[in-house]
């Protein structure tokens, strides 16, 4: 959870540093990332669940395998550790993706991933770990880190809904180049996780989804 002070701090930072950004945290109000408590392990899962499907088929598809393993609102390892594998694909996940969630949760239970262990590394090791395991890249790494991990300064490059914002706020939709991309996230250091949430905000005004 991040201090509700600690979030306000860094808004007035950023409208400081950035007068467009200012103008988006004036429309969209304080920003709420870290005020809910989310279940990492469950958070891996529905990531890689929704990985290249519509926020509607992932969460069809996440609601399956909830039923089908009983698993109620929150996947815990013990659920995919006794799970078939055609009982997976039978809720509509690919091969790949069943095998990931296997593997994940053997990981999890097998101590080989600590999501202790990992609350204490920089973000770099971290996001170097989870790249490692099956199923989980870069983008699924920082995405995890901003919202299940609240880490406060992460700026995903690779994000092509945050990269268009960005273009749309700073350069009249025309697209930056990376340099270029990260000159404009280094004004917003140490809340780059902020300023991208205000970012995706101004494409999706779901307050829910940014939670």
């Amino acid at each position: 959870m991040i201090d509700p002070d600690h979030l306000r701090q860094a808004e007035a930072k950023l409208g400081r540093a950035d007068k467009k950004l200012a103008r988006l945290i004036e429309a969209h109000g304080p920003c709420t990332l870290g005020q809910k408590p989310r279940d990492p392990f469950h958070v891996l899962c529905g990531s890689i669940i929704s990985q290249q499907l519509s926020v509607k088929a992932a969460d069809t598809i996440q609601g399956r395998v909830a039923i089908a393993l009983s698993a109620g609102p929150r996947f815990e390892p013990a659920h995919f550790l006794g799970a078939e594998h055609e009982q997976l694909r039978s809720c509509g996940l690919s091969n790949a993706k069943a095998r990931w969630l296997k593997a994940l949760a053997e990981a999890v239970h097998g101590n080989h991933l600590s999501f202790e262990t990992l609350r204490q590394l920089d973000d770099e090791a971290a996001i170097k770990t989870l790249d490692a395991l099956p199923g989980i890249g870069r983008w699924t790494a920082e995405m995890f880190l901003i919202f299940a991990m609240d880490r406060l300064d992460i700026f995903s490059l690779g994000d092509v809904g945050l990269r268009n914002a960005l273009n749309r706020v700073h350069n009249g939709g025309e697209k930056l180049d990376d340099d270029a991309t990260l000159k404009f996230a280094a004004r917003w250091a140490p809340y780059r996780s902020i300023a991208s949430w205000y970012l995706w905000r101004s494409s999706d005004g779901d307050v829910e989804a940014w939670a």
